[in-house]
């Protein structure tokens, strides 16, 4: 592990990890919290779009996936809104149309697109210093909107009707939350890709729920389970040759299993104790 530490690769790896975990730890409990788990994978899917079009361009294709997923959140939420779209029939257009559009430019790109498996499922250890600069100033602007605007953003994710009743700035809050939901997609992305995003983004929260309900406890330990899951993968991976991506997403079910487990078994024990008591 200590000779790994002196490969500048690795370092990178794991500050991304640091700070990718956090900010998809934080995003994903605002997702879960508003039941659209369902949006990271239609979104994920539409990067691809703009992946494909970015090879046929010659664009930077991490630019038009961006590009592609600011759009297409924004568009799930103005179909759902304002054209009374449901919004998982909505996450469905934009994911089908997404992946179209990826596959059509993908396959009229002359030549072999080399950097589409790292899209795929995820390219950890390629991460450079101008990456951890662009992880690190996403991360400080969620940080702030979160300090900012907290408690707009947990009412708003709970219950928009009564936020617009008590005047709080809903459009605001919903569409700022969407870009950053958008970018966090496309930053993760690069860590475990477009295959294994889903899991990054829920598995923390589900697991934090088991043991706490309020939002700001359940972010806080999604945090704590995010980053022991992505360094734990990423150790993991250096000494056994695995796939750093899908390895991650291993020890996070891991950790989700291992806390239903635990909380299945300490209620039978608190009733088998209640029982004994009376």
């Amino acid at each position: 592990m200590t000779e790994l530490l002196g490969y500048s690769f690795f370092t990178n790896a794991i500050i991304g990890v640091l700070i990718i975990s956090v900010a998809a730890a934080m995003i994903g409990t605002y997702i879960v919290a508003r039941r659209l788990v369902a949006i990271s994978g239609g979104v994920t899917h539409a990067c691809f779009g703009g992946l494909g079009l970015g090879y046929y361009l010659g664009i930077d294709p991490t630019a038009m996936a961006a590009l592609f997923a600011v759009a297409s959140s924004l568009g799930v939420e103005w179909m759902s809104s304002r054209h009374r779209v449901r919004e998982d029939s909505a996450i469905a257009v934009i994911w089908s149309i997404g992946m179209a559009v990826g596959v059509l430019f993908v396959f009229l790109t002359p030549g072999f697109v080399p950097e589409l498996n790292a899209f795929l499922f995820g390219s950890i250890l390629n991460i450079s210093v101008a990456d951890l600069w662009l992880f690190a100033g996403y991360a400080t602007l969620l940080v702030l909107f979160f300090w900012w605007k907290f408690r707009e953003i947990v009412i708003c994710a709970f219950d928009r009707d009564f936020a617009r009743v008590a005047g709080l700035p809903v459009k605001f809050v919903t569409i700022t939350m969407t870009v950053f939901v958008a970018l966090c997609i496309v930053l993760t992305i690069r860590l475990v890709g477009i295959m294994l995003l889903m899991s990054m983004i829920s598995l923390p929260q589900m697991t934090a729920e088991i043991f706490c309900k309020r939002f700001r406890t359940v972010m806080l330990m999604s945090v704590f389970i995010s980053v022991a899951g992505c360094l734990g993968g990423l150790v993991l991976s250096a000494y056994i040759d695995v796939p750093c991506s899908a390895l991650i997403v291993i020890v996070l079910a891991g950790m989700f299993i291992t806390g239903r487990v635990y909380s299945v078994v300490a209620r039978k024990l608190a009733l088998r104790q209640g029982g004994v008591r009376s």
